[in-house]
């Protein structure tokens, strides 16, 4: 049968027209003479009402009893209808199964996490995580855009490395030929230091590996990050750079998005909020606030994920902690001009208990200071002799920062864990599917 086919997102420009759809079946329901398909394209989601009299006897029946995730071609006129999905609704008249599924694992009813990990491939298909992967998406093309729209260009730096841009401790490492071991990226950020100079502003986007030995709901082995760099920018700059880019992603959400975030049940009110100026503190002042509701922390750690959790309760939009103590932190980190033990550092920490997205720093500039800092952290000089070049050809002050897009997908989402921020989750006990 001939077929004008479009996507459901279509539905609004083509009432009282026939047209068909393709996509697959998420579940039927009726009576003995209506019957209530709804379909799942690339797009979202539809209700097609099916009657008897419409497609006669022996495609009713077939379709009334068809799997979960069938594959269909539904053709009909588009109707609106406030209380069905989307607005609309597909009175349909022909149907064509396109492919039979039977016994699909991921049902209604409820499900181990193991379970659903293990499907992971199959799971992505239901309603809860459709709505979280086109968040994600949309997080992702509004940052892009943020960079472009202000000048930034695009720099792909490598996943294999020789230079140790974190702690040494968390590395993936490999053998490299002959040359030795090579690591899986933890970081973009050395090789932007250097591109800054070509090009001033750059960005880098591309999956980061850390091989911390961590359980918890907001550590994956593999995850994505964007990373910003930027010459002539000193650590007040950068954090200002990073709250206009923070403000624009969760606009941009509330805007294209608000179908699932409602699908999600995500109370918006936080994140209308989320607006400059935010809360600046510095890390002496965030030790006092923690030590005065009962943290154990000492001055000189690093804030750990329940220190980060009452801070963020405590202010009603994402929070700066800044000049952190030089031990807590990288050695790359500028030193503070009046204090020795503080580096020009922040941490930006997302409200509601959400923590650590982005980490920033304005970077160490002088050589001969970089140098010490290399060789107190006893990193192999020879790795980092292209990086300290930088320093000794036409150094200037710059900063940069790596926002970590499955924090942030799972915090405007308002999700529990990120191992649902990710289409393909990697864990430390998981690498399958």
């Amino acid at each position: 049968m001939a077929r004008q086919v479009i996507t459901t997102g279509d539905f609004g420009g083509y009432v009282g027209e026939h047209r068909a759809i393709r996509g697959w079946l998420m579940n039927t329901r009726g009576s003995g003479q209506v019957a209530f398909l709804i379909v799942r394209d690339a797009a979202g989601i539809v209700q097609c009402v099916m009657e008897r009299d419409q497609v006669g006897d022996e495609l009713f029946d077939r379709a009334r009893h068809l799997g979960q995730e069938s594959a269909l071609y539904i053709a009909g006129t588009i109707r609106e209808e406030p209380r069905a999905p989307g607005g609309y609704e597909l009175l349909a008249d022909e149907i064509e199964v396109i492919s039979e599924s039977t016994d699909f694992p991921i049902t209604p009813k409820s499900h181990g996490v193991d379970f659903l990990l293990s499907n992971r491939h199959l799971w992505l298909r239901s309603r809860r995580q459709l709505a979280i992967m086109r968040i994600r998406d949309e997080v992702i093309w509004a940052i892009r855009s943020f960079f472009r729209d202000r000048g930034f260009l695009l720099v792909d730096s490598p996943i294999l490395t020789g230079s140790i841009g974190e702690s040494a401790g968390t590395l993936f490492s490999t053998e490299y030929f002959d040359l030795g071991n090579a690591y899986l990226a933890q970081t973009g950020q050395l090789y932007l230091e250097a591109a800054i100079y070509a090009f001033e502003k750059v960005f880098c986007f591309g999956p980061t590996f850390r091989a911390e030995k961590s359980k918890t709901r907001r550590h994956l082995t593999e995850f994505w990050m964007v990373e910003g760099e930027m010459a002539f920018v000193d650590s007040d700059g950068n954090m200002d750079f990073q709250e206009e880019l923070v403000s624009y992603i969760v606009a941009q959400v509330l805007e294209n998005r608000p179908a699932e975030l409602a699908s999600l049940k995500r109370d918006t009110e936080p994140l209308l909020k989320v607006k400059p100026p935010f809360h600046r503190i510095s890390y002496d002042e965030a030790v006092d606030r923690l030590k005065e509701a009962g943290s154990a922390v000492q001055w000189g750690e690093d804030l750990g994920a329940e220190d980060e959790t009452i801070l963020t309760r405590q202010f009603d939009r994402p929070v700066f902690v800044y000049d952190y103590p030089k031990e807590a932190k990288a050695f790359y980190m500028k030193r503070h001009l009046e204090r020795d033990d503080v580096v020009k550092c922040d941490d930006l920490l997302a409200p509601e208990g959400y923590g650590e997205i982005i980490g920033g720093s304005q970077r160490e500039d002088d050589y001969d200071i970089l140098l010490s800092r290399i060789r107190e952290e006893g990193l192999p000089e020879d790795a980092y002799g292209w990086y300290l070049d930088l320093r000794k050809y036409g150094s200037v002050i710059h900063s940069g920062f790596g926002l970590g897009i499955e924090r942030t997908v799972a915090w405007i989402s308002g999700i529990e864990h990120l191992r649902e921020a990710i289409p393909f989750p990697r864990m430390m006990g998981r690498i399958y599917p």
